[in-house]
């Protein structure tokens, strides 16, 4: 069978999804239409409808496209889950621009170099004291030509009293009111007449620069176009109304979006989808588990996309076993595997199936999902989405396809995956298959019903005595340590193995301290001997990326710097 995960599609579901090419902007232009009076946002206890969104996107448009925003033009968005993220990148997206993403987590060196690389001209942020003052350096110092700059509480109720609450705070910071300073609410004062430029080719123009984050080196920009994330999209869309009944109904879904709209996840699930969809966003401009609770119960939730990390949270805050969270009927987890302990405990305390899903920036993010109704596969991603083909790269030779059920490289191919890495024609080369599948770094294997199974990422995988280990595995065993909240792995030098698994442990609040020889006489029937980790260190917190995945990255820095002093 060619593609055999599909005989564990939902009824309904077709692999062939007939996907045409359109515009960005096309997908809340149509939900305008649909849901007119249908609210889209809520944010600080303000809601704006469908019909008053696509009007502030006209006038962003017709606002960027006095400022030369146009076909090849660049505009960066700086910006947190608030009113002016959307807005301003539907405005670039029918003006005929693309829309580049600034983490507020990226380091100044990693800021210079996006704007540089990208060739980003003007960029959209606000007066917040945590965004505004990196910008304002980057002016002068860049090419960077001017910034918009938004007032957070512009977008909120009550304005007057929002402002002055942030700004008691600290929160807020004094803006340089210039000629390279736009005011965000300037920018949209005008008659939301534009020049529609809709991209002639969608599946080849350009909508979005999305950076990869990488372990190393900086950051390289993978090229999304317009054909890229609608078919994202639709593969979602295919994935969640197919069966009968579907798993989201159109004009009815209530979306916790408190994941960063900077993040590939977030934008395609989120934003691109919930406003097809015509869900109502309510919108998160960090994550407090406090606050999370209170709307998931309070405004009733429905759906809530997130990372594992927040999952985490909340199982462990106090008092929710008492909570009523029966509103919440879709959860799904991405960005990172999905620790089997998080998954299980999350579905008994809730009562909602929390499902796994796959991807990456350079898939738009889709690639894989999990049945809403299908059988429950311990560790498993779930399988390949509509329109998209997988197969497996045998690690060592690099050439050759291995046979289903054998561990490879994934290798995926459809038409949410990107165009190529931005001004790095080798790189692009390197990442493809002889025959046009993306080598996406990741090991896995899949199962006789097309359930994927991703082992670990080939650039995390440690080789001890001779032995691939993967840290997955032993985080996977870690967690089911009952004082264990959250576990990173990575692998330091060790003169004897050359590499030795080290663990990074945040305990539950309360919990039981634990050593390394306790948690290793834990481990031993768990992990084979050349899994079992050499060295424990317990934190208070671990290093998580802009999204709140958990993050390798600083670790190995750390321990780098220890072996050189």
């Amino acid at each position: 069978m060619e593609h055999p995960w599909t005989r564990s599609y939902p009824k309904g579901m077709r692999w062939d999804l007939p996907i045409v090419a359109a515009p960005v902007h096309s997908i809340l232009e149509s939900s305008a239409r649909r849901f007119a009076d249908r609210p889209a946002l809520h944010f600080m206890g303000k809601t704006t409808t469908y019909a008053e969104l696509d009007a502030l996107a006209d006038r962003a448009a017709a606002g960027f496209q006095k400022l030369g925003v146009g076909p090849g033009v660049h505009v960066g968005l700086f910006l947190p889950n608030t009113p002016h993220y959307i807005i301003a990148f539907f405005g670039v997206m029918k003006a005929g621009g693309v829309v580049v993403n600034y983490s507020p987590l990226d380091a100044e060196k990693v800021l210079e170099h996006k704007v540089g690389d990208s060739q980003t001209d003007f960029i959209v942020t606000l007066d917040l004291a945590a965004l505004y003052p990196q910008m304002d350096r980057l002016l002068g110092a860049t090419r960077l030509k001017k910034l918009i700059v938004g007032d957070v509480a512009e977008m909120s109720a009550a304005p007057d009293m929002v402002r002055a609450a942030m700004s008691k705070s600290g929160a807020l910071s004094n803006v340089t009111w210039d000629d390279r300073h736009i005011r965000f609410a300037d920018l949209l004062a005008n008659d939301g007449k534009y020049a529609a430029r809709p991209p002639a080719k969608p599946d080849d123009e350009l909508a979005v620069l999305q950076y990869t984050g990488g372990t190393t080196g900086l950051p390289k920009g993978a090229m999304l176009t317009h054909g890229n994330l609608f078919a994202a999209c639709a593969q979602y869309v295919e994935s969640a109304t197919a069966m009968d009944p579907p798993i989201l109904r159109e004009g009815e879904e209530r979306i916790l979006a408190v994941l960063p709209p900077f993040h590939i996840f977030a934008l395609s699930v989120n934003m691109i989808l919930g406003l097809r969809l015509g869900a109502e966003l309510v919108l998160h401009t960090r994550f407090e588990i406090a606050e999370v609770l209170k709307d998931i119960v309070g405004k009733k939730i429905t759906c809530m996309p997130g990372v594992p990390t927040m999952f985490v949270a909340i199982i462990n805050a106090p008092g929710v076993d008492k909570m009523d969270l029966s509103s919440l009927r879709f959860c799904s987890s991405g960005g990172a595997p999905l620790p089997l302990a998080v998954q299980q405990k999350f579905q008994e305390l809730v009562g909602c199936r929390l499902t796994e899903g796959w991807g990456m920036t350079e898939t738009s993010p889709t690639g894989t999902f999990t049945p809403q109704d299908g059988p429950v596969k311990a560790g498993s991603c779930g399988i390949p989405l509509p329109g998209i083909d997988i197969r497996f790269l045998d690690v060592a030779d690099g050439e050759k396809f291995v046979a289903r059920g054998e561990r490879g490289e994934i290798c995926i191919r459809g038409p949410n995956v990107m165009k190529g890495y931005w001004k790095k024609p080798d790189a692009t080369a390197e990442s493809m298959t002889k025959d046009g599948y993306f080598r996406t770094g990741d090991v896995g294997y899949m199962d006789e019903d097309g359930y994927i199974f991703i082992v670990d990422r080939t650039k995390d995988m440690l080789l001890c005595g001779g032995f691939n280990v993967y840290p997955r595995t032993i985080e996977e065993a870690i967690y089911k340590h009952p004082s264990v909240e959250e576990v990173t792995v990575i692998g330091i030098p060790d003169e004897y193995r050359g590499q030795s698994p080290k663990a990074f442990v945040k305990l539950k609040p309360g919990a039981t301290a634990i050593t390394l020889e306790g948690l290793k006489d834990f481990l031993k029937d768990k992990l084979g001997k050349h899994e079992m980790i050499g060295a424990l260190e317990i934190r208070a917190d671990l290093p998580k990326t802009a999204v709140g995945k958990l993050s390798k990255k600083e670790l190995y820095d750390e321990e780098a710097k220890k072996r050189a002093g």
